[in-house]
């Protein structure tokens, strides 16, 4: 698949995440687990019967920790989701690419040039002006923004992580291992704060399957393929869109509606992405 329509099509799955993760009556955490396990559950017999599970001990371990380190990304954003509105938190929680660039700069000596931050600047004021000026100023630094703003750090560390694997692992034998740590990690944490992983209605059970098929197995198999090929700081900018396709989802599922500023303020952001795939002539 070409590299650039599979970061869409990743980027569209992933942007129901919101969607799923307000609608179920589950607590933050367990829809983080299912959303991650349902996933591996539905990948681990065809990375078994097709023999992808061959790795080195290093890209293992690799996997391993971007695995937990994504565990983790899920868990706090999903919290923040019910601390404060939620495209406030997608908004913060997207601010990866300026934490990509920083920590690029800094780990490897990387400079990401000035097309991208212009890109991503660009972008970062199309989502202040899809939330609104007056709404962000008027926030107070509370557990929901300061989750979100984790979220957008923890979101960074792993697509800087997998972006070397991946050049040496296919994506699904990363995928698998990847889940698995995460599926255990976010078990673990919610047997240890006696979360009910168990006594659910049916529709809260669809929700699992879906966030789990569409946002976490459609949505990052396509999107970490896409790292294999694209810049990760390209790639990280491209999923700030997401919050503008989550407010459209809204608009549909969850009976919100769009202010002109929010239309704006789309616009805007995906003329920031645009301008990070630009080539300098």
């Amino acid at each position: 698949m070409n590299p650039k329509a599979s970061l869409v099509i990743g980027i569209i799955c992933i942007s129901f995440s919101p969607i799923f993760v307000r609608l179920t009556g589950a607590s933050p955490l367990t829809s983080g687990f299912y959303r991650i396990f349902i996933a591996w559950l539905c990948l681990a017999p065809y990375c078994i019967a097709k023999g992808h599970l061959k790795i080195s001990r290093r890209d293992l371990i690799t996997a391993l920790i971007g695995g937990a380190v994504f565990a983790s990304d899920i868990a706090v954003w999903n919290i923040s989701l019910f601390k404060i509105s939620a495209t406030v938190s997608t908004l913060l929680a997207n601010l990866a690419p300026l934490w990509v660039g920083l920590l690029s700069f800094l780990l490897f000596r990387k400079r990401a040039g000035m097309l991208f931050w212009m890109g991503t600047v660009i972008a970062i004021l199309g989502m202040v002006v899809l939330v609104g000026y007056q709404h962000i100023l008027a926030l107070q630094f509370n557990v929901g923004i300061l989750l979100a703003l984790l979220a957008s750090f923890l979101y960074a560390v792993y697509i800087i992580i997998t972006k070397g694997i991946l050049k040496n692992v296919s994506t699904l034998t990363f995928m698998f291992y990847n889940m698995l740590a995460g599926s255990a990690v976010l078990l673990i944490v919610n047997l240890v704060m006696h979360n009910n992983i168990t006594n659910f209605p049916p529709h809260d059970w669809l929700y699992f399957v879906g966030v789990g098929l569409i946002c976490q197995l459609t949505g990052w198999i396509t999107i970490n393929y896409s790292l294999g090929y694209l810049d990760s700081t390209k790639v990280s900018v491209a999923l700030l869109s997401q919050t503008v396709i989550a407010g459209f989802w809204a608009t549909l599922f969850l009976n919100e509606t769009l202010e002109i500023n929010e239309l704006i303020g789309s616009v805007i952001v995906l003329a920031g992405i645009a301008v990070t795939f630009l080539r300098r002539g």
